[in-house]
């Protein structure tokens, strides 16, 4: 999330990319590192997660949340909130790479 490749590559198309506060971006690292790489996908990271994604979409305009991690699609497969889009950068990348493959 503190990394600039994502944001470079939505501008370079013309779209914002809006993140967490630093203590949501915080909780977050903390439950990848701490939970989500060892194999734990807990309802109440789920929950939280969630959470900061709703107000994100209301607070800050947000339609779409990136889950640039391979872990995160797995805590939050299908419960993406009505009206929000989870972009899911490894499925994203295999189609891209398939896509090349295949031209």
């Amino acid at each position: 999330m503190r990394a600039t490749f994502y944001s470079q590559e939505f501008e370079r198309v013309g779209i914002a990319l809006v993140r967490p506060t630093p203590s949501q971006q915080e909780f977050i690292h903390g439950k990848y590192i701490g939970e989500l790489l060892k194999n734990q996908f807990l309802s109440a990271t789920r929950t939280e997660i969630l959470r900061i994604a709703q107000r994100m979409k209301e607070e800050d305009g947000i339609e779409a949340l990136v889950l640039a991690g391979t872990e995160l699609p797995l805590l939050l497969r299908d419960s993406a909130p009505p009206g929000l889009d989870f972009l899911d950068t490894t499925v994203i990348h295999v189609n891209a790479i398939v896509n090349e493959l295949l031209d």
